[in-house]
C-alpha cells in the first residue's frame, strides 16, 4: 500500500504552530498590567486547540502510513522516532539549560537530582514538554495499536466512551488532584504530571489514529456534515469565550486565572479540540486560494524548529523592550507576535540550511536524517 501524503495535515501544523506562539505571547502580554482582555482572549483561548492537536496530527500520520493491516515492527519504530524526536528534544534541553546558565550564571540546574528532573520531565524550556509526552506515546504504541483496533469496529460509541472518560479524568488531575502525598517521589511525579502523562491526550492522540485507519470514511463524513461540524466547532469556542469573561467580570478572577482555569484539559477544553480538530481538517480538505496553500505549507514545513526556536525569539525581544522602556499596550503585543514569527521562521530556515553541513548535527537540532532530506526534496 502506497504511502498516502494528507496535505490537511501539512496546513494543521502550520495553523497549530501559530497558536502556540498565540498562547506564549499571551503570557507574556501579562506583564502589562492593563493588558487587553480581548485580545488575551484571542491568543490564549481562542488558540488552546493548537497544542492537543499536533499529537492528533501525529497519530494521524503514523497510522496513514503505518495501518493496522501492514506488518509493523516495533524496533524499527522506535529507532526512526527516537531520531527524529528525543534527539532533538535531548539536543534543545542542553542548550536551553546552556543558555540558562550563561544568561543567570546559575549553575543549579546541572546538580543532580534536579538535572534529572530537567531531562525528564521536559523543564529545560516550557515548550519541551510536548516532546516527552510524545516519546511516551511512541513507546508505547504496541497498546496504542491494540486500543485502535478495538475502537474500529464501533468506531463512534467507542470514541464517545473514550471522550467522556477524558473529560472525567482531566478533570480530576487539572482541579482535583495535588501533590500532597507523604512520598518524595510520587509528589514529584504528580507535580510535572502535565508534562509526561499521555492519558491528559488520550482521547485525541487515539481519534487521529482511527480517523486515519477509516480516512475515507472518515472524510466522507466531516464533508457530509459540515453544517453539524461548523456549529459544533463554533458552539464550543463560544463556551470557552463564555466561561472565560464569566470568570474574568463576574468572578473577578485575573486573566490568568481565567486562563489557568479554562484550558485544553478543562471539559469545554476538551471539547473544543474536537471540535476545532474536525473544523480544521474539514477546511484544509477543499481546496484553497493559492497564496494560502502556500502560507500555511511553508508555515507547516517551518513548524517543528519554529515550536523549538520561539522561546530564546521571544526571551531577547522581551529584553529589547524592558531596556527600551516600551509597554506590552495591544499594538506593542501585536507587532511582538508577528516578529516572534518572522524571526523563528528566519532562525529556522538559517539552522536548516547551516546544520545541512554537518548530518550529525542536523540530525540533532532537526530529527532529520541525509536520506529523509533527500526524499522531501525529491517529493516537492
Amino acid at each position: 500500500m502506497a504511502k498516502q501524503h494528507i496535505i490537511a495535515l501539512d496546513y494543521i501544523r502550520g495553523l497549530a504552530m501559530l497558536g502556540v506562539l498565540g498562547i506564549h505571547t499571551g503570557a507574556y502580554s501579562l506583564a502589562n498590567p492593563a493588558v487587553n482582555p480581548h485580545l488575551f482572549a484571542l491568543l490564549e483561548i481562542f488558540t488552546r486547540f493548537s497544542v492537543p492537536i499536533f499529537f492528533f496530527v501525529s497519530a494521524f500520520g503514523l497510522f496513514i502510513s503505518q495501518p493496522l493491516n501492514t506488518q509493523y515492527n516495533y524496533k524499527a519504530f522506535m529507532s526512526r522516532r527516537l531520531k527524529t524526536v528525543l534527539l532533538p528534544y535531548l539536543a534543545w534541553s542542553l542548550l536551553y539549560m546552556l543558555h540558562y546558565t550563561l544568561a543567570s550564571g546559575d549553575t543549579s540546574i546541572w546538580e543532580r537530582p534536579l538535572v534529572y528532573e530537567y531531562f525528564l520531565f521536559g523543564l529545560a524550556s516550557y515548550q519541551l514538554y510536548f516532546l516527552v509526552i510524545l516519546v511516551w506515546f511512541y513507546a508505547l504504541m504496541p497498546l496504542w495499536r491494540k486500543l485502535v483496533g478495538w475502537i474500529v469496529k464501533t468506531p463512534l460509541t467507542s470514541l464517545l466512551l473514550l471522550l467522556m472518560a477524558q473529560i472525567a479524568f482531566n478533570y480530576y488531575s487539572s482541579y482535583e488532584l495535588k501533590p500532597d502525598f507523604s512520598n518524595y517521589y510520587l509528589n514529584l511525579a504528580i507535580q510535572h504530571r502535565m508534562n509526561y502523562l499521555v492519558l491528559h491526550y488520550l482521547f485525541i492522540f487515539i481519534f487521529g489514529a482511527v480517523c486515519a485507519e477509516l480516512y475515507p470514511q472518515f472524510l466522507a463524513i466531516v464533508q457530509k456534515y459540515s453544517r453539524l461540524v461548523n456549529t459544533t466547532f463554533v458552539s464550543t469556542l463560544i463556551g470557552m469565550l463564555f466561561f472565560y469573561y464569566y470568570l474574568v467580570y463576574f468572578k473577578h478572577y485575573s486573566l490568568e486565572e481565567a486562563v489557568n482555569t479554562i484550558h485544553q484539559l478543562s471539559p469545554i477544553g476538551v471539547l473544543y479540540t474536537a471540535g476545532a480538530t474536525l473544523f480544521w481538517f474539514k477546511t484544509f480538505s477543499k481546496r484553497l486560494p493559492d497564496w494560502l496553500s502556500a502560507v500555511l505549507g511553508r508555515l507547516g514545513a517551518c513548524s517543528y524548529l519554529v515550536y523549538l526556536i520561539h522561546p530564546i525569539v521571544m526571551y531577547y525581544l522581551v529584553i529589547q523592550l524592558n531596556q527600551a522602556s516600551i509597554p506590552l499596550t495591544a499594538p506593542v503585543v501585536v507587532a511582538f507576535y508577528l516578529s516572534t514569527l518572522a524571526l523563528s521562521a528566519g532562525l529556522a530556515v538559517i539552522t536548516s540550511k547551516l546544520s545541512s553541513y554537518i548530518p550529525v548535527v542536523r540530525l540533532a537540532l532537526t530529527g532529520v536524517t541525509s536520506t529523509q532530506r533527500t526524499a522531501r526534496q525529491k517529493a516537492e
